[in-house]
């Protein structure tokens, strides 16, 4: 059976004539040169003038080095205003740029480098204990390493509204030559950003993006959390997940705030962020029961005042931590919001909808939706053009260009999009199929459970069982007579109820949030 859903037409993408990711840089600058677009957790800052000039720099010390338009520029940098200025430095040379989330390391850095031809790669000499560019180096990758160890130097000119609190790091390559010498490219459909899934599989697969689609996948940003001038969100996952791009054109088209995060400590980083004073917090559980602890450890008083939405991305928030944001941050809940690196940001909530029967909201300007044998399938401006390995096409789309998710889900009768698992996460038990994600939300209200996460495992007699995989609260136990009798309660059929547990300090998770079940079932 298919069901189809089509978005109604929405705000325009972007600014009149920004079809692509420098004309916005561009003309953010002109729109309000002097408005703070980035800052970080250094004291630094960047105004839209600033970064429009320290990119042209940045790209004219590309330039100098030899890369041309079209040559393939891969980057592993964490969260900083250096990655963002690189971001826009490709975007004015007309590089492809790559970026390589921090946690990959030889193999997958070495897998991607090779599959995409890069011509350079820009690291960190060392990061958090690790050798970035002795790794990189390894490969035998022309390489550029940035020092960001230690506390910000001299280096990398950046802008600040106070120029007395300005404070700067070192790195990237700046030649006395002012400008890129050469035009900044003019088309929008040309693959300019290559991302790669984060390591749930064997192989990470290459996923190609133009300006166009990366552009559009803002779209749920700006038109479902209405995000604008004002705002203020402080990002503390990697910019070099595409999400990154979708955050950094959303402030470039309305003129709102990222405060980049380099690290994310549960103790300490909630009461840096509130320091800024953010209107959005994100993205993902982790995050959300930190900015949580650290309210209920200021007090009564409120501890982010000007918070108006917190998101979830990467993966589901579960009701349970839904409501305790609600409790104690004082906002309606948690938006949902779904998409793949394939098809970033498709449906959004508002946060006047959050919680509306448990959806991940609505399609995103241009974005159509349809089930087809339970599957949700996507068409829309940010589709992505293939992949790197073009033999993997052909699965991903079906016969009418539709692309297929692989997450199972429905469509109701209002256009909300409801998420319920995964086509590699059912379990099947005696030939019939179990949602994992539907077992988990009921072991997550269970008072004794932190966090859990439901997987298949091989039975000679039934084919797969069920495990559930559990975090437990400190100070409780629980067994697994106590999760099946409590499954039972939720109104769970007795098949899908649990019949092995396995208990665990945390659960793995990527830097998104999202469990990494491979992992668990090794």
């Amino acid at each position: 059976m298919t069901s189809t859903t089509s978005a109604s037409s929405g705000p325009h993408l972007g600014l009149p004539g920004a079809d692509t990711f420098w004309a916005l840089v561009e003309q953010a600058e002109r729109r309000s040169p002097d408005a703070v677009i980035l800052a970080d957790d250094h004291g630094r800052a960047l105004t839209s003038a600033g970064l429009r000039e320290d990119a042209e720099r940045v790209a004219a010390g590309l330039r100098a080095l030899g890369l041309r338009p079209g040559d393939v520029l891969s980057w592993q940098l964490p969260t900083t205003l250096e990655a963002a200025v690189l971001m826009a430095a490709c975007a004015r040379l007309g590089l492809v740029q790559n970026p390589i989330i921090p946690v990959f390391r030889h193999r997958e850095v070495g897998y991607i480098t090779r599959q995409v031809g890069t011509r350079l790669l820009v690291v960190p000499e060392r990061w958090r204990g690790f050798g970035h560019a002795e790794m990189a180096r390894s490969l035998g990758a022309e390489v550029v390493s940035l020092d960001l160890e230690g506390p910000p130097r001299t280096g990398l000119r950046l802008p600040a509204a106070d120029p007395g609190t300005l404070t700067e790091r070192p790195g990237l390559p700046a030649p006395s030559a002012s400008g890129a010498d050469s035009a900044p490219p003019v088309g929008a459909g040309e693959c300019r950003w290559i991302y790669y899934s984060s390591g749930t599989v064997a192989d990470p697969k290459g996923v190609r993006h133009t300006d166009a689609s990366v552009i559009a996948s803002s779209s749920g940003v700006v038109d479902g959390l209405g995000f604008g001038a004002g705002d203020v969100y402080p990002i503390a996952w990697p910019l070099a997940h595409i999400g990154g791009v979708a955050m950094l054109v959303a402030a470039l088209r309305t003129g709102g705030r990222l405060v980049l995060f380099d690290t994310f400590d549960p103790a300490v980083t909630p009461g840096r962020m509130a320091a800024h004073r953010p209107t959005v917090l994100g993205s993902a559980t982790p995050f959300f029961l930190a900015y949580v602890a650290a309210q209920r450890a200021h007090g009564d008083m409120a501890l982010f005042p000007a918070l108006r939405v917190c998101v979830g991305g990467g993966a589901p928030t579960p009701a349970t931590v839904g409501q305790e944001v609600a409790d104690a941050l004082g906002v309606p809940g948690v938006v949902g919001s779904w998409g793949l690196t394939e098809f970033p940001v498709a449906t959004s909530e508002t946060p006047s909808d959050v919680g509306a029967g448990s959806t991940v909201g609505r399609p995103m300007t241009g974005v159509r939706v349809r089930v087809v044998d339970g599957e949700l399938r996507l068409k829309g401006p940010q589709c992505f053009l293939g992949y790197v390995d073009a033999t993997l096409d052909a699965d991903a789309f079906d016969d009418e260009g539709w692309l297929r998710t692989g997450d199972l889900g429905s469509v109701d009768g209002e256009g909300r999009v409801r998420v319920e698992g995964r086509l590699k996460d059912v379990i099947i038990r005696n030939a019939e199929n179990i949602s994992a994600s539907e077992i988990e939300e009921v072991l997550l209200r269970h008072p004794a459970v932190a966090d859990a996460a439901v997987i298949g495992v091989p039975d000679e007699r039934t084919g797969e069982r069920v495990c559930a995989v559990v975090v437990v609260r400190p100070g409780s136990a629980v067994t697994l007579a106590d999760l099946a009798a409590h499954c039972q309660a939720e109104g769970l059929a007795r098949y899908k109820c649990p019949e092995r547990l396995e208990i665990v300090d945390e659960l793995p998770r990527n830097p998104m949030g999202k469990v990494l079940k491979r992992q668990l079932r090794l």
